[in-house]
Order: structure tokens, then C-alpha cells, then sequence
């Protein structure tokens, strides 16, 4: 496995014996087998996740402090993408709305305008982020709200196929295993599908394979180093399998 050397492999095995039961003239039986397996791997891009705000009483006023707020933001990412320290960025549309607050006597007061801007930057060196991150922090109006860690799409196709793979050796595994105990050499598969398609209903039913992602954590730093400390988190790629094998 090429990321055998930065990952924490571990698999995890349940098995469910959903009934031994013979069929036709031979004396076979059915196995019913459950099978897992997982892998966690470093991240190897990071998504952040900015909001840019303002709020005032003059609706045109607000707007144009919000864009004023954003453009700095977006002509940084813009440079950064040129110089290939961002894969990519994007930024939503601007989103106004008003609110009419009350006073605490109950009254309704003027109405406030607000105006918002939602902005996505990936990296993939997470020194850059780090300190990328510890100065968009500082700036008025704007807020970091997270970060998602993520495997490249390469990465992430082909950990899923080896960890479906490893899932269905694990049920097969214990499938002979459980064989070999009641007197039987052979196993053949019946059935092989994502847990919970075997039976009728479906509420422990779970996709496999699947990725779990991981989000930031912050914390404070001095004034010489960045204002924000990331803190990447191994993502862990899972799959599960139920299996039906005849034993003769």
C-alpha cells in the first residue's frame, strides 16, 4: 500500500452468523458473515472556509463595506493561486438581508442591513495555510469558520477499493473459518453486497466504502508565529460487507 508509511492501518472485524442451515441433497450449509475494514490515512488537501460580513443601517452602505471587506481577501487568493500555493478558490455570491430589531421596551427599531460573502480557498502545503489562515483571521469582518482535510480524488478511488477488497477477504476469512469448525473444506460465495442489503429491513444499513472527514481544531499561538495553529486529523476510509457463502 503507497501510503503504508504515513497511515495507521487497522482493521476491524464483526461477524454476524445469520443461521447455519442445510441445502439440498449434499448436506451444505449457508454462512452468513459480516466483514470490516478501515484505514486512516494523513490529508493530503485542506479547505477553508471563510465568511466575510457587515451590518449597518444603509443598505448601499453595507454592501459596499462588504465588498471592500472581500476584495482584499479575493485579490490574496488570486495572487496565491497564480503562484500555485492554492489549488483553487472560490467565492459565492453577495447575500443581503434586514432585520428589524426590537428595543427592550418592546418597540421596533430601524431596520439593519447585513451583506455576506462565503469564500473556499484548497491547499495543499499546510504551512502556507497556517499562516494564511492566522492573517485572514485578523482582518476586519472577516471569519474563518473551518477547515475540511481531504484526500486527493486519486487517493481517495483507490484506498476505497483496496478497503472494500480487504472487507471482503475479512468476510471470507471467517466464513472458512467457520466452515472448518463445523467439518466442511469448501467454501463457495452465494451473495456479497454493502451491509444491511442482505436483509429485508434496513436501518443498520451503512454505504461502504466510505470516507469520514476531518475538520480543524484551532488554537492560539505568540505574536512571532501564526495566529492560528492547524491541527490535520488522519481521515478514516471504512468499508463493510455481508456475505452469504455455501460450505460443502
Amino acid at each position: 500500500m503507497p501510503w503504508g508509511r504515513h497511515s495507521r492501518p487497522r482493521s476491524g472485524i464483526l461477524v454476524q452468523v445469520a443461521g447455519v442451515r442445510r441445502v439440498g441433497v449434499m448436506n451444505d450449509v449457508v454462512i452468513t458473515v459480516r466483514g470490516e475494514h478501515e484505514v486512516r490515512i494523513p490529508p493530503e488537501r485542506a479547505v477553508a472556509h471563510l465568511t466575510i460580513r457587515a451590518e449597518g443601517r444603509e443598505r448601499g452602505a453595507v454592501v459596499e463595506r462588504m465588498a471592500a471587506l472581500a476584495e482584499p481577501v479575493r485579490e490574496d487568493l488570486a495572487s496565491r493561486a497564480e503562484a500555485g500555493t492554492v489549488i483553487e478558490w472560490t467565492s459565492q455570491r453577495v447575500t443581503v438581508w434586514s432585520e428589524r430589531p426590537w428595543s427592550p421596551e418592546g418597540r421596533r427599531l430601524a431596520p439593519v442591513h447585513h451583506a455576506s460573502v462565503d469564500v473556499t480557498a484548497t491547499f495543499s502545503d499546510f504551512a502556507v495555510l497556517s499562516w494564511w489562515a492566522g492573517d485572514v483571521a485578523e482582518r476586519d469582518g472577516v471569519q474563518l469558520t473551518g477547515i475540511e482535510w481531504r484526500l486527493t480524488p486519486e487517493t481517495r478511488a483507490a484506498v476505497e477499493r483496496e478497503v472494500a477488497t480487504h472487507a471482503v477477504g475479512v468476510a471470507v476469512t471467517r466464513a472458512t473459518a467457520y466452515a472448518g469448525a463445523l467439518g466442511f473444506a469448501d467454501v463457495a460465495p452465494l451473495e456479497v453486497a454493502d451491509v444491511g442489503l442482505l436483509r429485508h429491513d434496513s436501518a443498520d444499513a451503512s454505504p461502504t466504502p466510505r470516507m469520514l472527514m476531518a475538520r480543524a481544531s484551532f488554537a492560539s499561538e505568540s505574536a512571532d508565529a501564526p495566529a492560528v495553529q492547524l491541527q490535520p486529523e488522519d481521515i478514516v476510509v471504512a468499508a463493510a460487507v455481508e456475505a452469504r457463502f455455501t460450505a460443502r
